[in-house]
């Protein structure tokens, strides 16, 4: 039956025999059949203000585990209702509204309500698993239930538990660790003293100062010098990486301007780029997420790979769309004088022109690698040709592969 509709099938079928009953009454003379429909009248209306005075939907509460989830990957999502009401419960059935971005049968019965909670109040738990189709940030809910009085006659929708945001970032591969040398990139951790210029014994200890601790006293050298010498301050270094996202429009479908997930060469992009800056945060990078004019995406990633950065990370790339400006031929000036670590840039639609637009920007990184959705020949053919080691991506490629041949085959130019 409707949702709107106050009666089940069962209290349908009593209405329409208390009205047979009615009219049979005035046809065939039958008293008897008069208090048949009067009865069955009264029970009906007795069911409805019971359902609507006596028993309400008090509160629910929705949980998501996990509470952000990836594009491909699925959460569970609970949720907790709590009814009131003196008198005992009949059946119910809940459904809870998706957007389009998830996909589930998120709908069912309810066999039972549990009584334990105390006196009129009566809890349940629906559970259901919820995929993600499409990133973006999507309203999950209200959820609806269905209740009807003992009887079965009267039926009621209720409609709880509102919108629960459920942050879908882009799908991250889990990139395997592919050894970079420290001459080619600056990528590994390393300390230096602070106080540079001095002998390389001043760099391991130096002479005891009143508030240096006890613990870093270095025996071995007050042994030599016959006096206290405590290990030399260090501060570690920690090298960082720079990973560029193009977003100019000309590149990209029109539809990714205007919608999340709906521009799959975008979407692939979007997933290489967290799966890169993922990566290189685990080597122990810090690495800087950028748009093309140079603008930060996000905060760094430190090497520790924080949850909270990461998470900042991925709930800001759920909704980041094209945008109208092509900076990428600019993209050099951003880091003249300047030498870097790894030089990521990921962009769609690339041609001889956009290569050769770039190809200053190779000689400021060790390992600049530049990867594409769709590039011409002659594009990649001048990129190479200016140091840059080019690589195809896109949603039927094998990111992995990718990944390797950039960061173990640096002097070669490389092709999924």
């Amino acid at each position: 039956m409707s949702r709107w509709w106050p009666l089940t099938l069962r209290g349908t079928g009593a209405l329409i025999l208390a009205l047979a009953c009615f009219v049979l009454a005035g046809e065939l003379g039958t008293v008897e059949l008069l208090y048949v429909g009067s009865l069955l009248l009264a029970l009906i209306v007795a069911s409805i203000v019971v359902l609507h005075l006596g028993r309400r939907i008090d509160d629910a509460e929705r949980t998501l585990h996990p509470e952000m989830v990836p594009v491909g990957e699925s959460t569970e999502v609970r949720v907790r209702i709590t009814m009131r009401g003196m008198l005992p419960a009949g059946g119910a059935r809940w459904s809870d509204a998706l957007p389009r971005g998830l996909r589930s049968p998120a709908r069912g019965d309810i066999d039972a309500f549990d009584t334990s909670s105390g006196p009129g109040s009566r809890t349940a738990t629906v559970r259901y698993t919820a995929t993600a189709l499409c990133r973006g940030t999507w309203p999950l809910g209200p959820l609806s239930v269905r209740t009807s009085d003992p009887f079965g006659i009267a039926a009621r929708t209720h409609r709880v538990a509102g919108d629960t945001r459920v942050i879908v970032p882009p799908a991250a591969t889990a990139l395997d660790h592919v050894p970079i040398s420290a001459g080619e990139s600056g990528g590994t951790l390393h300390a230096a003293s602070d106080e540079l210029g001095q002998g390389a014994d001043n760099l391991i200890a130096r002479p005891y100062a009143p508030g240096d601790s006890m613990r870093r006293i270095h025996w071995r050298a007050t042994a030599h010098r016959d006096t206290l010498m405590v290990r030399q301050e260090e501060q570690e270094q920690t090298p960082t990486a720079t990973v560029m996202l193009d977003r100019s429009a000309v590149r990209w479908d029109a539809s990714a301007r205007h919608s999340p997930g709906a521009d799959s060469g975008f979407e692939a992009a979007l997933s290489a780029c967290v799966s890169i800056v993922l990566r290189l945060a685990r080597d122990g990078y810090l690495v800087h997420v950028r748009d093309s004019d140079g603008q930060a995406l996000c905060d760094p990633i430190p090497g520790t790979e924080s949850a909270d950065e990461t998470d900042h990370m991925l709930t800001r790339f759920a909704t980041i769309t094209t945008r109208r400006d092509d900076t990428l031929p600019a993209v050099a000036r951003l880091f003249a004088g300047d030498q870097v670590g790894p030089l990521l840039l990921i962009t769609g639609r690339l041609d001889a022109a956009d290569a050769a637009a770039l190809a200053p920007a190779a000689h400021h990184s060790a390992l600049p690698a530049l990867l594409c959705t769709a590039a011409s020949a002659d594009a990649f053919a001048t990129a190479g040709a200016s140091g840059w080691h080019t690589a195809a991506i896109g949603p039927d490629l094998d990111l992995q592969a990718v990944w390797v041949g950039v960061a173990e085959h640096g002097g070669r130019r490389v092709h999924a």
